[in-house]
């Protein structure tokens, strides 16, 4: 079980946190409530990441994140504040920050960045416990993920690396909703308003290589993401 140290001093924020990444996320959270108590529970303990809190009495987030930076130069950092400033996430990352989330944000988003991170740092060399699929019949079509393929009766059709990533992950999903914070976390690792309308782009895209098969169809699934629809 991976085990997180969250330094929050909103007390309510701090718990609701807590119960939703150890239920939902099933990780090990510490919970502190300021940057002192933070850097007294990172110093006794080994922690696979880090969410601060900026906006602290006795010890501000950026403070302890340059601190744990002193003592640990790999563990993932995740900095949370009301602040949306550029210097200030500019701050956070030259701090040694691996992301950066503004409040308030939605818990789910923040679970999504806790995977995403994670996923990047970890072991290259270590084995998935479950490798995931990479070729997928959708329809009349057959998508190869590695070779970037979409293949239908004797056509082919290359694809990009993002629009391969994306139709995968709907292929995952096929038949459920596959929200927008998902996708856009897991390939482009922030949902801001460009990485979403670049998104879009992309799955224009996609569903004008599989139009051809009627039963085959990619739909908006309002206020929540998107389906890849296969009958």
């Amino acid at each position: 079980m991976k085990k997180i140290l969250l330094v929050e001093d909103d007390p309510n924020l701090g718990m609701l946190l807590q119960d939703y990444l150890q239920l939902k996320g099933k990780f090990e959270v510490v919970l502190c409530k300021d940057g002192e108590e933070g850097l007294k529970a990172f110093t006794k303990d080994h922690f696979n990441m880090c969410i601060l809190d900026v906006m602290m009495p006795k010890k501000d987030g950026f403070t302890l994140g340059k601190e744990i930076r002193k003592i640990n130069a790999h563990v993932p950092i995740i900095f949370a504040t009301a602040k949306a400033m550029m210097e200030d996430k500019a701050q956070a990352f030259n701090l040694g920050g691996d992301d950066y989330i503004t409040k308030p944000f939605r818990i789910e988003e923040l679970l999504l960045r806790i995977n995403a991170l994670l996923k990047r740092v970890e072991d290259p060399n270590k084995k998935e416990e479950a490798e995931q699929p990479t070729k997928f019949d959708i329809g009349n079509y057959h998508f190869d993920y590695t070779a970037q393929l979409i293949t239908e009766g004797g056509k082919q059709q290359k694809i990009s690396t993002k629009e391969a990533q994306l139709l995968r992950l709907l292929c995952l999903k096929k038949n459920e909703v596959l929200t927008r914070e998902e996708a856009l976390i897991s390939i482009w690792h922030d949902d801001n308003y460009f990485n979403g309308r670049s998104m879009d782009v992309f799955l224009s895209k996609l569903r004008k290589y599989l139009k051809e098969d009627p039963t085959v169809e990619i739909i908006n699934v309002h206020g929540k993401g998107y389906k890849l629809l296969v009958n």
